[in-house]
């Protein structure tokens, strides 16, 4: 009977055994991975929810351009450019150079309804401007936070150039925190580079991730080169839109001076004691600007505004926000072998 017993108990036991590893393996089934074709089909879900999210609010720009240089009434040039509906009362932000010298704007929607428009503001040194239509009903499209985003993240870039309505280009994230130079000469910070393809005509139009929510607005591709193209950081592009809609430009701090970058002399960078080893040669000064008040010579080498080093023009650039438009302010030179603090109110450029 012993013998029975343990027979039988062992013959539950690799009955147990079996069963315990069928259910193992059909659990590991159930948890392989996708396979190829199911990654491909969540990939082209989430690029259409994202692209049937951001389309509606997405615009064509038709503008004609009257040059200045030409005589009375010169033929009109044209071009176009993207934009979106960020408010449901008709704020469209596009870029600068879309809109720039307009002297006639007509918006397309995706429903095909047109309507002309008016510039609201214009900031070529952020290559970003809002204009206003006046129509019923609108589709608008909602801010993201563009400093959540990641590289390597999935990005949709949706624009409607020339009038093909709502050209999507999918890609990722390549680098964030890029500078790029507008087309006024400053530098433009925190831009996101992308692979997502753009046309000429997608300027102004949105970047957005999966949940269709704006994250940038594309403002650039690098002619020469595959895949890269930019966008201007979402949060800053709220920040400027709110700016254009209040006051209908960025204010930014004004010197009046020109000048290059240029190295320091090493024994002047070490007798001084200086953290940095460039400077900002000044090589003319406006006449009754801020710098010709504060003292400011030919021959200067800036290299300190406000307790902050500037090594380069672009340095300088970023210190002179709006804050600084009439604050007195240190600025710090080398002049000779001497170090110098002159007092600076900036005027509004």
């Amino acid at each position: 009977m012993a013998s029975d017993h343990k027979g039988l108990s062992m013959t539950r036991v690799l009955h147990l055994v079996t069963t315990n590893n069928r259910n193992e393996s059909h659990g590991a089934h159930r948890e392989a991975p996708a396979s190829d074709a199911e990654l491909l089909d969540a990939y082209s879900r989430a690029v259409i929810s994202a692209a049937e999210t951001i389309s509606p609010s997405v615009v064509n720009i038709s503008v004609g351009e009257r040059p200045n240089d030409r005589p009375v009434q010169p033929r009109e040039a044209r071009g176009s450019g993207s934009g979106f509906i960020f408010t449901p009362d008709g704020f469209i932000l596009t870029n600068s150079h879309v809109v720039h010298r307009a002297s006639a704007i007509e918006v397309t929607l995706q429903d095909g309804r047109r309507a002309p428009a008016e510039v609201v503001g214009d900031d070529p040194d952020t290559d970003l401007a809002v204009v206003r239509i006046s129509l019923p009903s609108l589709a608008s499209a909602s801010f993201g936070d563009s400093s959540s985003i990641r590289v390597g993240q999935l990005v949709i870039a949706v624009g409607n150039p020339y009038g093909f309505q709502c050209t999507v280009t999918a890609g990722v994230v390549s680098a964030l925190g890029r500078s790029l130079r507008s087309r006024s000469g400053r530098l433009i910070d925190d831009v996101i580079q992308t692979d997502a393809a753009l046309n000429p005509g997608n300027s102004g139009g949105p970047l957005v991730p999966s949940n269709g929510s704006v994250v940038g607005v594309n403002t650039a591709i690098i002619l020469p080169a595959q895949g890269i193209c930019f966008a201007i950081a979402g949060n800053m592009a709220k920040f400027v839109a709110g700016r254009l809609i209040k006051d209908g430009r960025i204010r930014r701090g004004y010197l009046g001076v020109a000048g290059q970058n240029v190295p320091i002399p090493r024994r002047l960078a070490l007798s001084h004691q200086l953290p940095i080893e460039n400077g900002i040669l000044v090589t003319s000064v406006e006449a009754s600007s801020a710098a010709r008040e504060a003292g400011v010579r030919e021959g200067d080498v800036i290299i300190e505004f406000n307790d902050s080093p500037t090594a380069t023009i672009d340095d300088l650039h970023r210190l002179l926000s709006d804050q600084q438009v009439g604050v007195r302010s240190g600025l710090t030179v080398i002049r000779g072998s001497q170090k110098v603090t002159l007092s600076v109110v900036p005027h509004e450029s």
